[in-house]
């Protein structure tokens, strides 16, 4: 049921102006009132972003920890949605920072029972983040393995049953398996592969009922980047095909940790064409009946395939990157070409299998729709263009991706088109007050801006080591470092930097270590929080984890978050006029800021910051020293 706006509208005056005086209320008087510190800083972002509400304008909220950035975009946002009668969308980094953001005690849960608002808030979650249940199936045949098991027994009784609609409700996500690791998880998850408007268990599935449950939201629906991302490239299109967008009319756009939306962009914009999946698409459309003709394409279409991914291989530039770059040589182009011409000749042969119902109509959908992907992500990689491309293992298969250099155009067309208000939040989004590098990097060239610090002092509750040391020796001192018994983040630039450090470790190791992958992300962040053990290893949560108080008294960064040498960074490089200072640079320094405010969330924290610094990396210390909180002091 739709609530009413949290405060009286009066006829001499407009909507804006009622709402400028209801943050005012609610930030001088009535949360200090409830005991809530008064911040100037947070008063001043919250009047910002009612500007640009007005204005329906981009802003960039630079706000430094501590400053309460989430309640002054919450309140304005909340009265906005209410006013228009449309929710707020709410984008976070990452499905975990989304579990954070509404955790119990969290600062929706906190405001929901301060104003007694009867909050309206719903996730919307990445569809990978939901279970399958025509992959568990297949999962089933294949494996024997007791995570398959967990899953079954948890299922609601009308996924095996008849029950009328009435009886069903969400189910299905990612963290409600926490013991499950990502590789188990990638095996039974919603995969693009998947026909989900062709498949049998559509009302039974529970990415389905979620997805009918966050699109009846009248206050916030929340959801990851790369979601929001999704649903902007495939909005007109589903609406075309007669299905219904990803995400709901929304009244504004709040991009929490903003920095991280170009990634989420060319993310959702990348095609994949991976060795094993077109052999298990082919297997289920060679059955008993098909016509010799269309079963001898199928043949030579494997065979062309699987001579592309061994010249693909030979054609890979050796490098330490997990995204590899590629030699388009003639040899690799013309099998790719070869490729493409023999699978328009199968889709043609489809077509008579359709009108002779030999294959199952669910499994000839899905072959067409894999294959005319397929072809169109084939095309991009043989034609002379301005994409991406490399090869990357993703879920434990060697992966062509191929990405446009740039999203700003899409961006543009699509999502900073003026109609709604759209609001980057922040404490790093800027390199010393200067927005450009962010906004020429989502191709925003209207926008307001403001930057307000941090009201920690934190040469009283932050300490900074820099540690001189050779690279071979950096793991060793990571181990060192445990001693003390803090509660310890350790950050890693790569996951295979992560990996690398985990391999190192004695087997006989005293301490209790979680590592990132090893089990659903937001069950573990939750437990260190709780102190159940005293190790977090990461390479993924630089940025929005928000563990306070004696949750986190440590932060070790092993490396200078430098961008990696991938095609996806060269690429950005070899357009650059000047690619230290316009690329590397900015990048690191706010990768490094981000990792560093993992440690003081409050007024009451405290702890240390260590960096590890080989001879390169002390080099260039002028580089990185200037954007510490305190100087850095040697250990």
């Amino acid at each position: 049921m739709r609530q009413p706006i949290p405060f009286p509208l009066d006829k001499d005056k407009t909507f804006f102006e009622s709402l400028n005086d209801w943050i005012g209320d609610i930030f001088y008087d009535e949360l200090p009132e409830k005991g809530f510190d008064l911040r100037d800083e947070q008063i001043f972002m919250a009047f910002q972003i009612e500007q640009a509400l007005k204005e329906k304008s981009v802003l960039f909220a630079e706000a430094g920890v501590g400053t309460g950035k989430t309640l002054a975009y919450l309140l304005p946002a909340i009265a906005y949605a209410r006013y228009t009668g449309k929710p707020a969308l709410i984008s976070c980094a990452d499905e975990t920072l989304i579990e954070q953001l509404v955790k119990k005690g969290g600062d929706i849960d906190r405001l929901n029972d301060l104003f007694d608002l009867k909050l309206d808030v719903r996730l919307a979650k990445s569809r990978d983040q939901y279970l399958c249940l025509q992959r568990f199936e297949g999962a089933q045949k294949r494996l024997d393995a007791d995570f398959l098991y967990d899953i079954e027994d948890s299922l609601p009784e009308f996924v095996n049953k008849t029950f009328s609609m009435q009886n069903t409700y969400p189910y299905g996500e990612r963290s409600s398996y926490p013991e499950v690791t990502d590789e188990e998880w990638q095996q039974v998850n919603y995969h693009p592969i998947q026909n989900c408007q062709a498949c049998e268990l559509r009302n039974k599935c529970g990415q389905t009922i979620h997805r009918n449950h966050y699109r009846k939201a009248t206050d916030l629906v929340i959801c990851s980047h790369d979601f929001l991302m999704e649903h902007i490239w495939t909005k007109e299109t589903r609406i075309r095909e007669g299905q219904t967008p990803l995400l709901p009319d929304y009244s504004l756009a709040v991009l929490d940790e903003g920095h991280l939306l170009e990634f989420a962009a060319q993310r959702a914009l990348t095609y994949e064409v991976q060795e094993m999946t077109l052999l298990h698409v082919t297997e289920r459309v060679m059955v008993d009946g098909v016509r010799e003709k269309t079963l001898g394409l199928i043949e030579q279409v494997i065979d062309l395939h699987n001579e592309f991914f061994r010249e693909l291989r030979k054609s890979t530039i050796a490098s330490d990157e997990d995204r590899k770059g590629i030699r388009k040589t003639d040899e690799l182009l013309l099998i790719g070409r070869e490729t493409v011409r023999k699978i328009d000749d199968l889709l043609e042969e489809f077509v008579f299998e359709g009108e002779l119902y030999t294959i199952p109509e669910y499994d000839l959908k899905l072959a067409e729709e894999y294959f005319d992907l397929y072809t169109f992500a084939m095309k991009l990689f043989v034609e002379e263009g301005d994409a991406i491309n490399w090869l990357e293992v993703k879920d434990e298969i060697e992966t062509l991706v191929i990405m446009p250099r740039l999203v700003t155009d899409i961006l543009d067309e699509k999502f900073f088109d003026g109609k709604v208000p759209v609001i980057f939040s922040s404490a790093t989004l800027s390199v010393q007050k200067d927005f450009t590098y962010i906004a020429d990097s989502l191709g925003i060239d209207d926008f307001q801006s403001f930057s307000v610090p941090s009201p920690f002092d934190y040469e009283d509750v932050m300490k900074v080591f820099k540690h001189p040391l050779e690279q071979q020796d950096k793991f060793g001192r990571v181990y060192d470092l445990f001693s003390t018994g803090d509660q310890t983040l350790v950050l890693f630039k790569s996951k295979m930097d992560m990996d690398n450090f985990k391999r190192s470790l004695p087997l006989d190791h005293q301490y209790t270590i979680e590592f990132e992958g090893d089990r659903e992300l937001s069950t573990v962040v939750k437990e260190f929080q709780e102190g159940k053990f005293q190790v977090l290893c990461s390479y993924h949560l630089w940025e929005g984890l928000d563990l306070p108080g004696e949750a986190l008294t440590k932060v070790i960064i092993v490396d200078l978050p430098f961008p990696p040498k991938d095609p996806v960074f060269e690429a950005k490089r070899k357009f650059s006029a000047n690619p230290l200072e316009e690329i590397d640079l900015p990048f690191m320094q706010l990768r490094i800021q981000q990792g560093i405010g993992r440690l003081i969330r409050t007024s009451n924290d405290y702890g240390e910051i260590h960096l590890l610094l080989n001879e390169e990396e002390l080099v260039i210390e002028h580089l990185w020293g200037q954007i510490l909180p305190v100087p850095a002091e040697n250990f």
